[in-house]
């Protein structure tokens, strides 16, 4: 890629503001991931509604995705992005000076923070508007890497919640937000030319077209595995290897650090060999990733647990199988974050003039999978005692999205990729 054309190609101030509105949105988004041990012990909460909790900001912001779509391709990103932050920290200051007292009320934020994680449906067609074919994958890849908010989240909120308490955590989100939507306002610029009138038809033309469910199945897997996952391991390490609360949320960091890391590249490597290539040969490594997760043993309990809010191994201290499971997932995770840049390499190509309509489609059936995994591997716990029959399960649909990759590879190369000019 030269680094000049590339500059001079787009709107780097947007590309850049697209980032950071994603990424400290993505931050908000997720933020009940690590925090939930520690709600969930002060509330007395059972452990098949611990995942619940952690799945309805993902299924809220999967839902909130598709009206943000289209209010991006009626009034623009920059308008769009501008009223969802102000709800999200309006939402935010509301529990922390109030605080949450049960359930109803914990899902109650999950909804704000859901729309926080529609910031996708805005962030993505920003930026994407501004450069050409060629540089789809790397563009969409950038902003999209505004999900390393999840690896912000775990290294802090977990010390944060440990010192403070966890309402007083959920209000140091203030701190990045309000900036962001500060400098959002000033730097992103609407793409010159018209923007596509959206209207139902639109949708129902897309619906029609089995391109898009195609999207939105490898979407699934992708970005649904990588949420799901982020959501879930605190809840996960805590109960299979005994960590403490920050313990899993460093943990966490490590894992999902790879996903958000690689996603650029996951988009690079598209616009390269093309996002089929790229996706196949992921979604290989993502099975069986997620074999191995379905097999990898419970560790030992530490003797003395500790005097923390939510005690046990430190992680210095806990079990070398444990930091298999790290090495595990963060191989795993790592090829899923590479995923989701491969899919919007291709996604562009296809459906340009309904980029917006179809961010918030395919972000939506991403976060409906990440609602899948959570609320899965919560079953699988719940009803066998274990987290084999979850992660199996996985495994068998990323198995299956590369049988249907395989299937519909050489109609797209030679329809409308050998038309993109782009490899596809």
């Amino acid at each position: 890629m030269n680094l000049k054309d590339f500059r001079q190609a787009g709107h780097w101030p947007t590309l850049l503001a697209s980032f950071l509105y994603f990424d400290f949105s993505f931050m908000a988004w997720v933020t009940l991931g690590p925090l939930v041990v520690y709600i969930t012990k002060e509330l007395n909460i059972p452990v098949g509604e611990k995942f619940t909790l952690v799945a309805v900001p993902v299924l809220a912001g999967a839902i909130l995705r598709v009206p943000m779509g289209l209010f991006c391709d009626l009034v623009g990103p920059r308008i769009t992005g501008a009223i969802a932050q102000l709800i999200v920290i309006a939402g935010i200051a509301a529990a922390w000076q109030f605080g949450l007292h049960d359930v109803t009320q914990v899902e109650a934020l999950g909804v704000v923070l859901g729309l926080a994680g529609a910031s996708f449906a805005v962030a993505l067609p920003a930026a994407s508007r501004w450069y050409p074919p060629h540089y789809q994958g790397i563009v969409m890849g950038i902003a999209g890497a505004g999900n390393m908010g999840t690896v912000l989240d775990a290294l802090i909120i977990p010390s944060l919640a440990e010192t403070y308490g966890w309402q007083a955590a959920i209000g140091t989100l203030l701190i990045p937000l309000i900036p962001t939507l500060i400098a959002y306002l000033l730097m992103v610029k609407e793409a010159p030319g018209a923007r596509r009138k959206v209207s139902w038809e639109t949708y129902r033309t897309i619906f029609a077209d089995k391109d898009s469910w195609w999207f939105m199945f490898f979407y699934f897997i992708t970005f649904g595995g990588f949420v799901g996952l982020a959501n879930s391991l605190p809840l996960y390490f805590t109960l299979q290897y005994h960590v403490s609360g920050v313990a899993a949320g460093l943990m966490s960091a490590i894992v999902v650090m790879f996903g958000s890391c690689f996603r650029p590249v996951g988009g690079l490597i598209a616009d390269r060999i093309g996002g089929i290539r790229t996706l196949m040969a992921l979604f290989a490594v993502v099975s069986l990733a997620y074999l191995a997760a379905a097999f990898l043993p419970a560790g030992p309990a530490p003797e003395t647990a500790g005097t923390a809010t939510v005690a046990g191994w430190s992680i210095a201290a806990m079990p070398a199988i444990a930091w298999g499971s790290v090495v595990c997932f963060s191989i795993g995770v790592l090829c899923l974050g590479m995923g989701n840049g491969a899919v919007f390499q291709l996604i562009p190509q296809r459906f340009k003039g309904e980029i917006g309509v179809m961010t918030g489609l395919v972000g939506c059936m991403g976060g409906v999978g990440g609602f899948f995994l959570a609320k899965t591997l919560g079953n699988s716990k719940e009803m066998t005692g274990g987290f084999t029959a979850g992660f199996l399960f996985f495994s068998a649909l990323v198995l299956l999205g590369l049988v249907s990759l395989a299937g519909v590879r050489k109609r797209w190369r030679t329809t409308w990729g050998a038309a993109s000019g782009a490899r596809v």
